[in-house]
């Protein structure tokens, strides 16, 4: 059974960094788009990044410029580093991939 495992998230002040990683078990890592969503409370759950098999990556508008997606095949892993975090960045970040979902990872960033 394919699962996705999510670490890194915590509680970061205004214009500091995390890195957010994403474990995948199984064979799906290699074959299939990777991506992180979020979700603020109150707020619908938005696609943040996706990077391909390939390693061709899109971001949302939002984080361009801030979040880099990245994928290490050796350790099945996908990362996603976060700078200049904003409080608006606070949220639960998910990793997923087709229809298998992480149990996500609080992301808390103060003012």
């Amino acid at each position: 059974q394919v699962q996705l495992v999510e670490s890194g998230g915590g509680l970061v002040q205004a214009g500091g960094s995390l890195r957010l990683s994403c474990a995948a078990s199984g064979s799906i890592f290699r074959i299939s788009p990777m991506n992180w969503f979020r979700q603020a409370p109150g707020k619908q759950r938005e696609l943040v990044a996706t990077i391909t098999p390939g390693g061709s990556t899109n971001y949302a508008d939002s984080v361009k410029g801030r979040f880099t997606i990245s994928r290490d095949s050796a350790k099945n892993t996908v990362y996603l580093q976060m700078n200049s975090l904003k409080p608006d960045d606070t949220a639960v970040y998910y990793c997923n991939s087709v229809t298998i979902w992480g149990q996500g990872t609080q992301v808390t960033v103060s003012s």
